[in-house]
């Protein structure tokens, strides 16, 4: 009765194949009915929903519930997963007690294609429904860190992001949001907060939290010695420049002192003095005639560079060890009565030095070799008062006060000789806002009344000084700093003291009064600012100009919270700062419907927001938002020419580690813990974070040069770091310098392209043995796109250390772990193809023998039957049968991952476009994200019908 059955539905089946073979280019709509009730669901009701019926549906599959062509379009994605597994020949099952024919599944693949071109057809372009999400944990912290320009990682203790279908965490199907999620988001936006920096104009974004006096002096010192560090002087490489200057190379195009200076990156205002200096012959004696005299040794030929450095390192020390002869020594100001660490008197030792330090008196010689070469540029740490000569270690900036908070600038001669007038501007803003942000003269002064009072001889105890207390709150107010600073004259001189001491005191009531009152109305006049930054602040935020509604609202907010709840402007303002990162405007990505047309185009500002998550997996920058705020985003060509500026900056590691990572499943590995490191002590976690490393640097390569994405499979070439390259067997005459390089030739220690790298071959290792089976797997299912089902619950594991082998191989095991029924369907497409990587063992090394000591047997069999022998057999294999499959998963994950939603069937076209397009343009990476960027589905959304 059955195969009765079977052959009047291979008859029925031939008569209308070819009408379904002409429905792509007919849209016979009938014709796909027609073949559905013939063809389709007698095939289902046949050989598919035994397993996959309403009762027991097997992998959660009920095939049953189609009984039309309308049923089958509304669930593309199943039929186009029953299309693979015909496709492969894998449904129905080898044990099924019935196999349709070749024409039966031939014509069901047939109508299946049809029904896909007919739907492509009717919603050609369609954007599908991209839901609305909020950003994965990796996008929350590349925005922040844009936003703020603090890479402060919000989302550390957030549970890892779930994967869609398709292995990315950046679509509204996987990205949902709970109540516990919501408040580690709460938490998250006041951690941020917290980091808010108020300054004289605007605000800012510490790299810590700033909740204290400490963590305010902690950001502001480190700014300003940042700065001094940055702009540190060897004179050796000042020698050079003014040599190379004197001693051009002929082989080289001419050079200004202008362009020598910056590309050396040194001061060209400094390299001006010292070639002047080096060049002036009117001192005939003294350090600079002697200085002038080692000048005039240097080499005179243009090609003794490396003799002229040495002796320009040489004069370097020479002036060192000199300039040391001519500091002039302050010794303490002579008070009586009072401590000398008041801090009048140290405060006027501090400039007495800063004074000298470009000048020595007595010696007019001597004096102008100070001018050039000053005993200091800047001081970044000083001693303690009492120990001049003691360890500055840490301290920084301080005024060397003992038991007392105070800063004390001395960078005369950087600023003289060095700055420039724009940088000289940098840092008085910088010193101004260490005022500003810590309140340091205000925390200054009140130490002082303290240590007067206190600490012996206790100058400002008794009647005339009960007034001034530390603790009162107007201590700092204009008339008791006026009232304090008459008593304290009054009593420096009753005990006769000098008039320079007098005048130290005078000067120093002076500036501390300057200062506080400079820093109280700085700090009422700037609230305002402060105000219209929060503005600018949320609308980078939301990726778009604010509404008038909306800028009301957040000052609403903020003058409630001051006026109703008492709360300081401060934290009134990082209040504000946390709702900002708390609305969905910012943490969710969505382009809102608008009633009207099914298909709309997306306004500027969401294209501009869709276009940086796709590539940089956060924020539009100020470039990408003044197109949109143009109204020029949607030019064709300012648009791909935005993508490539796109692909050329260093934010494009968002796509590399976000996109590649989660389709190579290499994306938490520099947390991997499963290599036994007893047994393989050279896997450190610096070769751990090496490794995974690699192919970010691969890929975020491969996207700036625009390379051919047949690099990821056949490259000749890899990025090291020192550490990977010693792992690699690179030798050390062969590595680069510090950080990582591009290590061409790679194909001489086993590497170049994706496949040999240590990352996937330790991740696909089980800690103490190599896997084929894991090797050959993350292959065919990470490269070529596969779908593979789970293996059956009884599968009978291999050893886990490959040491206790025994007589066998790994490779002979897995023949006998194929000859099983349950187990061949599946290991047949991926083991052979992981045996040819075993002459990596389980950290990736290379090897000749594995951990038994059996030679290493590279050689497979692919399932087409031809063979292959290691990487090269398996990179000639991918080239002459599988390279189509692996373009078609790189277009279609890329083009799932740019969408941020699953393939329809209409999207098709564009994948055959994509894949056309590669091979025209010499398989470019850009060119595939062009295609992408420049389509319908990425330039719309769904309207609200």
């Amino acid at each position: 009765m059955f195969v009765a059955k079977t052959a009047l539905r291979s008859a029925l089946l031939a008569a209308v194949l070819g009408g379904v073979g002409t429905l792509r280019a007919q849209g016979d709509e009938p014709s796909l009915e027609q073949g559905f009730s013939v063809a389709v669901r007698p095939f289902l009701e046949t050989y598919c929903v035994d397993c996959h019926g309403k009762e027991k549906p097997e992998a959660q599959l009920d095939l049953g519930r189609y009984v039309s062509l309308e049923a089958v379009a509304a669930d593309h994605r199943t039929f186009k997963l029953v299309l693979d597994r015909l496709e492969a020949g894998e449904m129905p099952p080898e044990d099924s007690p019935h196999q349709p024919t070749a024409e039966e599944r031939k014509g069901v693949v047939a109508w299946i294609r049809a029904a896909r071109a007919r739907d492509a057809r009717l919603h050609a372009g369609d954007p599908g429904q991209v839901l609305a999400r909020r950003l994965s944990n990796f996008e929350l912290d590349c925005t922040v860190r844009d936003l703020t320009a603090v890479d402060m990682r919000p989302t550390r203790q957030f549970p890892v992001d779930p994967a869609n279908e398709a292995g990315f965490d950046n679509s509204g199907e996987s990205l949902a949001m709970s109540p516990a999620l919501l408040k580690k988001y709460l938490d998250a936006a006041r951690f941020v907060a917290d980091h808010v920096v108020l300054k004289p104009d605007g605000f800012g974004f510490a790299p810590h939290v700033v909740a204290s006096e400490t963590d305010r002096d902690k950001y502001c010192v480190a700014r300003i010695v940042d700065f001094y560090r940055s702009h540190a002087v060897d004179y050796a490489d000042y020698f050079f420049v003014a040599w190379r200057s004197a001693h051009p190379d002929p082989n080289e195009p001419a050079i200004s002192l202008s362009d020598l200076a910056a590309r050396s990156g040194l001061s060209l205002k400094y390299v001006t003095t010292v070639l002047a200096t080096l060049n002036d012959p009117s001192e005939e004696s003294g350090p600079l005639a002697d200085l002038r005299a080692q000048w005039r040794q240097l080499p005179g030929d243009p090609r003794e560079a490396d003799g002229a450095r040495r002796g320009c390192q040489a004069m370097r020390d020479w002036v060192i060890e000199t300039r040391k002869k001519y500091v002039t020594n302050v010794d303490p100001l002579p008070v009586k009565g009072i401590s000398r660490g008041s801090q009048p008197a140290v405060l006027w030792r501090n400039r007495q030095w800063a004074d000298r330090r470009m000048r020595y008196e007595g010696d007019a010689a001597a004096d102008r070799f100070c001018r050039v070469f000053p005993d200091a540029f800047y001081v970044a740490e000083r001693p303690p008062y009492f120990d001049p000569n003691g360890t500055t270690r840490g301290r920084l900036l301080t005024a060397g006060f003992h038991l007392m908070q105070g800063y004390f600038r001395d960078d005369g001669p950087l600023c003289e000789l060095v700055l420039d007038d724009q940088e000289r501007r940098e840092l008085d803003t910088l010193w101004r806002e260490l005022n500003f942000v810590t309140d340091a003269p205000r925390r200054q002064y009140k130490d002082f009344i303290f240590f007067e009072r206190a600490e012996p001889p206790r100058f400002a105890s008794g009647d005339n000084f009960d007034f001034a207390r530390s603790e009162d709150k107007d201590t700092t107010s204009p008339a008791k700093i006026e009232r304090l600073r008459l008593a304290y004259l009054t009593k420096a001189r009753e005990l006769k003291n000098s008039e320079v001491v007098i005048e130290a005191i005078e000067h120093y009531f002076t500036t501390v009064a300057t200062e506080i009152l400079w820093v109280d109305r700085a700090r009422a006049a700037a609230e305002a600012s402060h105000l219209s930054a929060l503005a600018r602040f949320a609308e980078r935020a939301y990726r778009r100009p604010l509404l008038a509604a909306e800028r009301d609202d957040l000052l609403a907010f903020y003058w409630q919270l001051r006026e109703r709840d008492g709360i300081d402007h401060e934290n009134a303002l990082r209040d504000v700062v946390a709702s900002v990162l708390l609305s969905p405007d910012f943490c969710y990505q969505f382009a809102a419907p608008q009633s009207g047309a099914s298909v709309q185009p997306l306004t500027d500002y969401e294209l501009a927001s869709r276009l940086s998550y796709f590539l940089w997996s956060s924020m539009p920058d100020d470039e990408l938002l003044s197109c949109a705020q143009a109204g020029t985003l949607r030019d064709p060509q300012v648009l791909v020419d935005q993508v490539r500026r796109m692909l050329r900056d260093d934010r494009v590691r968002g796509l590399a580690i976000q996109f590649a990572g989660n389709l190579l499943d290499f994306r938490r590995f520099d947390e991997h813990n499963g290599v036994d490191r007893e047994r393989f002590a050279t896997f450190t976690n610096e070769l751990r974070q090496a490794m995974y490393e690699e192919p970010i640097r691969f890929f975020v390569a491969l996207a700036a040069k625009n390379g051919s994405v047949l690099d990821l499979l056949y490259g000749d070439y890899t990025y090291v770091d020192t550490t990977l390259a010693h792992h690699y067997g690179v030798p050390e005459a062969e590595q680069g310098a510090d950080g990582w390089w591009r290590l061409d030739d790679a194909g001489r220690y086993g590497r170049g392209g994706l496949l040999p790298m240590s990352v996937f071959l330790t991740k696909n290792s089980p800690g103490l043995r190599t896997s084929p089976v894991k090797r050959g797997y993350w292959v065919v299912r990470r490269l070529l796109g596969e779908r593979i089902p789970s293996p059956p619950p009884e599968v009978p594991e291999l050893p886990k250390d490959e040491a206790q082998l025994g007589d066998l191989t790994l490779p002979e095991l897995l023949a006998r772990h194929r000859q099983q029924k349950s187990c061949a369907a599946c290991h047949e497409r991926f083991d052979s193809i992981g045996l040819v990587f075993e002459g990596y063992g389980p950290i990736g090394e290379r090897r000749e023998r594995d951990l038994s000591g059996h030679p290493i047997d590279d050689l497979a069999t692919f399932r087409d039957g031809a063979s292959g022998s290691g990487l090269d057999g398996l990179r000639r294999y991918l080239r002459q049968n599988r390279q189509g499959d692996f373009l078609d998963n790189l277009c279609r994950k890329l083009l799932v991952y740019a969408l941020g939603r699953g393939l329809l069937p209409s999207d098709d076209p564009l994948v055959d476009n994509m894949r056309v397009g590669l091979a025209a343009d010499g398989y470019r990476f850009g060119g595939l994200v062009e295609a992408i960027v420049t389509s319908s589905q990425f330039l719309n959304k769904r309207g609200r019908e």
